[in-house]
């Protein structure tokens, strides 16, 4: 029986129910699925783990909506940003193309999510495959009033075209001012107006060009305007859930309601949501505090990624996480306790292994629909298991928790992929690609030294564990 989840909702400041829709509007189904986007990460380098964290929020509430509706009743967009100041930074820093550099930090960032349990999004579209998209969307918002074109060629959106810009976020044009950079006011018609397509300048930029929109100049996007027209696309004008970041919340997503409303003439989004920082031992995280954790620098010290999973869902999504190494080992100690609790289960003949609902998690599926109030599903989640000699737990039903929870206790001691691996594996990959056979062979030798084989297929590779002989 469907039960509703409640959800905070950024917008109107208030829990609603998920999935609502106009009485106009189809309900949702197989053929109209419930639409849930999600902002993705900028592919230059690792992602950290305060990125992790609303990831792995958004991983649990697209398994929640999935228990709710039906797996093939939703439908998730995640995208990549591949183009912006920071890739094209790091790829002149390289001196390396723009798509290799970006190709090579998406294969991290999917490895990371693997070891992480994540769900693949149904679509991960890029920046780069959706210039067409944005172009088309910024023309439109020009022949409408929405956006004008600068003296240097770029495209700004005009904020002062559209009448509610501001709701998400509850800026005031006074603070809006403080907060936008003065950098090329010279080029806008007010200080708050935003770039949506950027004019090519070679020392900035590089190679890294495209023709722009009708009357502007060769150039690139701007970083707002590539999730409006991807989920335009993807999903369609009106979305039911946007989430993300709490620090996305402005400037990007604003301008995102803005461009989107402005060009389709509809709701972007029925829903927003944003989890809240990640702090590490109370401060926020930084490169020179020493405290800008990644998945490898944790698996390193000898973390599981499961641990660090349950770590970072340890708080409530709305509220700040403080984050630290003695919090991530009682992750690690609460995670094996489950592992031999479930083997303890499974071994008990008098368990129940059928896929009978239990009373005994209730509170778990309670909690997640309240507002995806995960401390309580997992106090329910420990209060169920505390004593399984009682008998009535179901290993299945513990099972399911753990899945809509996305631990996979068989991940427990599986071995994540150092960055520094992948690096070597892109390298040989390259030069067995272009027939340097020697540097490839030298390159294989390096990996098995490492302890890591290299399994060549024909448009790809996988990385293993070396055999131990």
């Amino acid at each position: 029986m469907f039960m509703a989840i409640h959800l905070y909702d950024s917008l109107t400041r208030t829990a609603r129910v998920l999935g609502q829709r106009d009485p106009a509007a189809p309900p949702i189904s197989k053929e109209h699925p419930f639409t849930f986007y999600t902002c993705g990460p900028t592919v230059y380098a690792p992602a950290h783990i305060g990125n992790f964290r609303t990831f792995l929020v958004n991983d649990v509430l697209r398994r929640l909506l999935e228990l709710e509706f039906g797996k093939d009743q939703v439908k998730h967009v995640r995208n990549l940003t591949d183009v912006d100041d920071r890739t094209i930074g790091q790829a002149k820093r390289e001196h390396r193309p723009l798509a290799e550099i970006t190709r090579h930090w998406t294969e991290i960032f999917h490895q990371d999510c693997d070891a992480l349990n994540m769900l693949r999004p149904h679509v991960e579209p890029t920046a780069t495959s959706h210039i067409g998209e944005q172009v088309d969307m910024i023309e439109v918002l020009m022949q409408k009033g929405n956006a004008y074109r600068a003296p240097d060629g770029s495209v700004y959106f005009k904020i002062g075209s559209f009448s509610n810009y501001g709701a998400l976020s509850r800026i005031r044009e006074r603070e809006l001012k403080a907060t936008i950079t003065a950098a090329d006011d010279d080029h806008k018609d007010d200080v708050g107006d935003f770039a949506l397509w950027k004019a090519y300048k070679p020392e900035e930029d590089g190679e890294v060009q495209w023709p722009g929109p009708q009357g502007a100049a060769a150039g690139r996007p701007g970083w707002h305007i590539e999730c409006s027209a991807m989920a335009k696309k993807h999903l369609g004008a009106t979305i039911d859930l946007h989430s993300g970041g709490v620090d996305l919340l402005f400037p990007h997503h604003e301008n995102e309601i803005a461009q989107s409303q402005c060009c389709n003439d509809t709701t972007f989004a029925r829903h927003w949501y944003h989890s809240e920082f990640l702090l590490v031992d109370g401060k926020k995280m930084s490169k020179s505090l020493g405290n800008l954790y990644t998945l490898a620098d944790l698996t390193a010290k000898g973390f599981s990624p499961m641990a660090i999973r349950l770590a970072l869902l340890s708080g409530h999504p709305r509220k700040q996480l403080n984050f630290s190494l003695d919090g991530l080992n009682d992750a690690e100690k609460n995670i094996r306790w489950m592992a031999l609790t479930r083997e303890t289960l499974a071994q008990d003949k008098h368990s129940p292994d059928d896929a009978s609902p239990s009373s005994r998690f209730d509170g778990v599926l309670e909690a997640l629909r309240d507002d995806l109030n995960l401390p309580r599903a997992l106090g329910a989640l420990h209060e169920a298991l505390r004593d399984t000699k009682t008998g009535g737990v179901h290993l299945a039903a513990f099972d399911r928790m753990l899945a809509v929870l996305g631990i996979d206790l068989a991940l427990l001691d599986k071995r994540p992929i150092p960055p520094e691996i992948s690096a070597l594996a892109e390298r040989r990959w390259t030069a067995k690609k272009t027939k340097d056979f020697a540097t490839a062979d030298s390159l294989r030798k390096e990996l098995g030294a490492a302890g890591w084989s290299m399994l060549d297929g024909k448009d790809s590779y996988k990385l293993e564990p070396a055999k131990k002989a």
